[in-house]
C-alpha cells in the first residue's frame, strides 16, 4: 500500500510535555514505526513543523530529533498549505490566540488543555472550529493510563454492581525553590500567566469523571494559595498569585458522588501520584497511573471499630492486582495515532473542541463555587 504525508505544525515543543511525550514518544515514534495504519491498510506518515519562540532551543531541539524543518514564525507556518494540522502545548496563556490563528488558517487543530483560561473564549473556539468545518481534537490522555484503562474495564462489566462513590487523590510536593529546584516552571504559580492548579487539573477531572461514571451534576470547591512565595527559574522570589491545591465534591447524575483532591503541597503516602479509588456494592477498586487492585465484596475483611486495641488487619493484603491483559502504548501516543486517523480518514474521535469547552466549564464552575462558597449545578453547554 502507498503511504501518505501528513504535515503537522507542532508549537511549543520545547517544554517538557510538548518535547517528551507529543514530539519524541508520539510523532517520532510513530515515524519511526512507519506511520500510522489506516483502514484499507494505506500509511499516513506524519511530518511535523517545529514552532517555537527561541530559535537557539528549537535549534537544538531539531537537531537532537534529527528533524530540519523548524521555524520562529508562526504566521508563515500558517499560511504553509503543506501543513494542514496546527498542534498546540504551549503556555496556557498563549494556546487561545494561536489555535484561533490555526482556525482562521483552516488547519486542523489538536491541542493541549487547558484549551482557553475562560468559557467565553473555549466556547468561542469551539463554535469557529464547527464553523471552518475543520477538525479538532484536545488531549485527554488520563483515559489512556493503564490503570484507568483497567478500571474502566471493571466499570463496564458491572463488577462494582451499583457504584457509590469515587475518591480521588492527585498531587505531591512542589519544592519551593528555596532549598532545592522546582520541579514545575514558576508560571503554574502565577495567575496573570494562566497558573493555578483548578485551571491545569479540572479539566482532567471533567473527562476523567464523565468519562468513567457520568455526567457530573453539580459540584462545590474550595481552592488555596498554600505556598504565597516562590523562586523562578532565575532565582528570583516571586509572589505567587495562583491557587495550589483544590478540594472538591462532586455529584453525579446517577447519584455517584465523587472527591477529587489536587494538590502540589502535598508529601506523597499511596501507590502512586493519582490514585482513583471506587467503591460499589459489589465491590471497590483502587487505580493508580498504571496498576489497579480490586477487593471483590466476598474478600472485603470485618472490620471492628476499637481504638483501646491494636489493629488486627492488614488491610493492604486483601486486594488483588488487576492483570495486563494486553500491552500498553503510551498515552499520548495513542491519541495522537487516533486523531491522525481522524482527520485522514474520518475516524471516530470524541474528544473535540466542544469536549474543551466543557472541562473550561468545569474550572468557571469550581472557581465560581469556591468564590461564593456554595454547590453549584452544571447545566449543558449552548453552543
Amino acid at each position: 500500500m502507498a503511504q501518505r504525508r501528513l504535515g503537522v505544525i507542532m508549537n511549543g515543543v520545547t517544554g517538557r510535555m510538548g518535547k517528551n511525550q507529543h514530539l519524541v514518544r508520539s510523532i517520532m515514534a510513530i515515524r519511526e514505526e512507519g506511520g500510522v495504519t489506516l483502514s484499507d491498510g494505506s500509511r499516513v506518515q506524519p511530518d511535523p513543523l517545529l514552532v517555537g519562540r527561541n530559535p537557539e532551543k528549537l535549534e537544538a531541539l531539531a537537531h537532537e530529533v534529527e528533524l530540519d524543518n523548524w521555524t520562529t514564525d508562526l504566521d508563515a507556518a500558517l499560511a504553509n498549505t503543506d501543513y494542514p494540522v496546527y498542534f498546540d502545548a504551549q503556555v496556557t496563556s498563549l494556546r487561545a490566540d494561536a489555535v484561533r490563528a490555526a482556525l482562521e488558517a483552516g488547519k486542523h487543530v489538536y491541542c493541549e488543555k487547558p484549551l482557553a483560561e475562560d468559557l467565553d473564549t473555549a466556547l468561542d473556539l469551539a463554535r469557529m472550529a464547527a464553523k471552518v468545518e475543520v477538525r479538532s481534537g484536545v488531549v485527554q490522555d488520563k483515559l489512556f493510563l493503564p490503570g484507568l484503562v483497567k478500571l474502566r474495564g471493571l466499570v463496564d462489566s458491572g463488577f462494582f454492581g451499583r457504584i457509590l462513590s469515587v475518591k480521588g487523590d492527585f498531587g505531591y510536593w512542589v519544592f519551593e525553590g528555596h532549598d532545592q529546584e522546582p520541579q514545575r516552571p514558576s508560571w503554574n504559580y502565577r495567575g496573570e500567566d494562566g497558573g493555578g492548579i483548578i485551571l491545569d487539573m479540572f479539566p482532567h477531572w471533567h473527562y476523567v469523571l464523565s468519562g468513567l461514571f457520568g455526567r457530573i451534576d453539580s459540584l462545590v470547591c474550595t481552592g488555596a494559595r498554600h505556598i504565597e512565595e516562590r523562586v523562578d527559574e532565575s532565582g528570583r522570589g516571586y509572589a505567587a498569585t495562583a491557587d495550589d491545591a483544590a478540594y472538591a465534591t462532586f455529584r453525579l447524575a446517577d447519584g455517584v458522588i465523587a472527591q477529587m483532591n489536587s494538590s502540589w503541597c502535598t508529601r506523597v503516602y499511596r501507590d502512586d501520584l493519582l490514585t482513583l479509588q471506587v467503591d460499589g456494592t459489589k465491590g471497590s477498586a483502587v487505580a493508580g497511573l498504571r496498576g489497579c487492585k480490586i477487593q471483590t465484596a466476598e474478600e472485603t475483611p470485618r472490620a471492628t471499630w476499637n481504638p483501646d486495641l491494636p489493629n488486627s488487619l492488614d488491610f493492604h493484603s486483601g486486594w488483588t492486582e488487576v492483570p495486563n491483559s494486553s500491552h500498553f502504548e503510551n498515552g499520548f501516543k495513542e491519541q495522537w495515532i487516533s486523531f491522525i486517523s481522524h482527520v485522514v480518514e474520518g475516524a471516530p474521535f470524541p474528544w473535540d473542541l466542544v469536549q474543551a469547552a466543557r472541562g473550561i466549564q468545569l474550572v468557571d464552575l469550581a472557581l465560581k463555587s469556591w468564590r461564593d462558597g456554595r454547590w453549584v449545578r452544571v447545566e449543558e453547554l449552548e453552543l
